[in-house]
């Protein structure tokens, strides 16, 4: 007989992950020397904001997951793990991006610059990847789901993100309009897209 798997710990496991993600993002771990360093840190402060806050919006979707089913088996768990290994990965592409926006962090040539677009869409292609392939396992289940349709429908959804995400890195792998960020402006087709992909398959005509 397998050992039944407990949700809390993974859970818990995973809250812990996501909390060293935010120490990661931290402006600065040590007290400043002087007022000169504190004024430094507050002008690098909405760049953390702008990290943190992502940060905590991935985890808002890690969260809703966990909310929408009562799976837990090998693959819940080794899928999850991957995901928060990819956690830890998108911290360092995100933050740089923040801070090169809004602090004195700064890149040599467009090229980096394209280089950067793509990290950044590969940490956020294999998050939501993962988050996709969380939903289409637990469709496939028949115990432990309220709503089999809705498990489909998020997996529907996230997999936009994830083609979104390689959209922007073939723009900036191409070096298209790197110069005027077009990359990053790929981003904002999720907002129509999810639009309209939930007015076909809302939830509310399951």
């Amino acid at each position: 007989m397998k050992p039944k798997q407990s949700k809390s710990r993974l859970e818990a496991i995973s809250d812990g992950i996501f909390a060293f993600a935010a120490t990661l993002v931290v402006v600065s771990l040590d007290v400043p020397e002087s007022f000169e360093v504190l004024k430094e840190n507050l002008s690098k402060f909405i760049s953390f904001g702008i990290s943190f806050f992502s940060l905590i919006m991935i985890w808002k979707v890690h969260y809703n997951f966990f909310r929408r089913t009562e799976i837990i088996d090998n693959w819940i768990v080794a899928l999850n793990m991957i995901f928060l290994f990819f956690v830890l990965f998108f911290v360092y592409p995100l933050k740089f991006l923040a801070n090169l926006s809004f602090s004195k962090t700064s890149i040599k040539s467009f090229e980096e610059l394209s280089e950067l677009f793509q990290l950044y869409g590969l940490g956020f292609t294999l998050l939501f990847l993962c988050i996709s392939l969380l939903y289409l396992h637990a469709s496939k289940k028949k115990t432990g789901v309220t709503n089999t349709s809705e498990m489909k429908f998020y997996f529907r959804h996230f997999m936009i993100f994830v083609v979104m995400g390689i959209l922007s890195i073939v723009l900036a792998k191409l070096n298209v309009g790197v110069k005027y960020g077009v990359p990053g402006f790929a981003y904002t087709l999720l907002g129509p897209l999810c639009y309209f992909h939930g007015l076909k398959f809302g939830l509310e005509d399951e």
